[in-house]
């Protein structure tokens, strides 16, 4: 659990910054400051929702999930159970992807709430704080790292633009290669004469061909492309999935795709296999991570200040994952173990009659709704 030291002090530093966020809230529910009085019995359970395929299709609500997310909060738009967003996805900081989801579901959402494939990254700062490093993804993905304590970090945009010619087909797509701006802060000459100590896929990258040209420069040259052969810098993947679902009826290829084709290509052009690291669901150690978050989220939710004094946190009983896809939500739950519970939906990536066969989940419903509905049914708190 001391792995996991760095999500705790976030989290601690998004509570004391809860109050805030009031004035920022819509008029239609209360801040997170505004919580549910000590008397009020703790939930013996907490849930992690998925996004893309259970809550979201791109940025559309689906399965009911904005009515099903607001039975957690009482009538008074406190909430009452404790739930976060555990998503391979990201791109964004935290921060930023609370205040999306915000708007979109029409309620007051926690940074401390959602746990994105590229959280973990922050186990990773006291490593490669002052480091030259690059991050590649859409989004935001130098943002992301500086916002984790990374000092010295560039997107792969801003890195490859300072490099004639390491694109052979830049001329054929201006749309990625216009209006780049480099962070003033790390002159180009540097750029060119200091090796990138590690590369981090952030999200899902956008110019594939572009990325794994580059990558493969970095990764084959020990960090310095057009120099001599070196030791490959560390790889590290938010994620592994292959697929996951978006607004397009049918699945779209995810990081793992990526992945896989960098690996193939680096394996092909040298001498010694790509080593990487992998985060994300199904790893264990995500689930493990998330009920971290939930225990320190329930006496913080119930106003409870002598646990918060004295560091105590809620052990449940069962923790539900709800997620679309059987290889990376149900198999993570399962993987865990108890007390994780899985329920499997069918808006998303699944989309068979029964349940998986491969990676069965504990339940299988239609919709995220129809999953809060069976939860808060045998827990009793409907």
């Amino acid at each position: 659990m001391a792995r996991f030291h760095l999500f705790r002090k976030a989290l601690q530093s998004d509570v004391r910054k809860r109050t805030t966020l009031s004035s920022l809230a819509p008029s239609r529910s209360r801040s997170f400051s505004q919580l549910s009085s000590p008397s009020q019995q703790r939930p013996s359970f907490g849930i992690a929702f998925d996004i893309d395929g259970v809550i979201l299709l791109g940025d559309s609500p689906v399965g009911g999930s904005p009515a099903a997310l607001r039975r957690l909060y009482d009538s008074a738009g406190s909430l009452r159970i404790p739930f976060v967003f555990l998503t391979n996805g990201g791109g964004f900081p935290e921060a930023k992807r609370a205040s999306e989801l915000s708007q979109i579901l029409g309620l007051n959402i926690s940074s401390s709430q959602v746990l994105q494939g590229h959280s973990p990254f922050r186990q990773l700062v006291s490593r490669f704080e002052n480091e030259f490093v690059v991050a590649a993804g859409k989004g935001e993905p130098a943002a992301v790292m500086s916002e984790y304590g990374f000092k010295n970090v560039l997107s792969i945009d801003e890195y490859a633009s300072c490099f004639e010619h390491i694109d052979p087909l830049a001329s054929y797509k201006k749309w990625t290669t216009e209006n780049v701006k480099v962070n003033e802060s790390t002159p180009r000459n540097d750029v060119l004469s200091k090796r990138v100590q590690a590369a981090f896929i952030v999200s899902d990258p956008v110019d594939w061909s572009r990325d794994i040209q580059v990558l493969c420069d970095i990764l084959t040259t020990g960090g310095l492309p057009g120099r001599n052969i070196g030791p490959q810098p560390h790889l590290y993947f938010a994620n592994d999935d292959l697929e996951y679902q978006t607004a397009f009826p049918s699945e779209r290829l995810g990081m793992g795709a990526f992945r896989i084709a960098l690996e193939s290509i680096f394996n092909s052009i040298h001498s010694q296999p790509l080593k990487y690291t992998s985060f994300g669901k199904p790893n264990p150690s995500v689930f493990q991570n998330a009920e971290i978050v939930l225990q320190q989220l329930v006496p913080r939710f119930h106003n409870d200040v002598d646990a918060i004094n004295h560091n105590n946190t809620q052990h449940f009983k069962t923790l539900y994952m709800i997620g679309d896809n059987p290889a990376v939500d149900i198999r993570g739950a399962r993987q865990t173990g108890h007390p994780w519970f899985s329920i499997l939906t069918k808006t998303g990536v699944f989309k068979g009659k029964e349940n998986h066969d491969k990676f069965p989940a504990d339940l299988v419903v239609n919709t995220v709704e129809e999953a809060v509905d069976y939860i808060l049914t045998k827990e009793c708190c409907s």
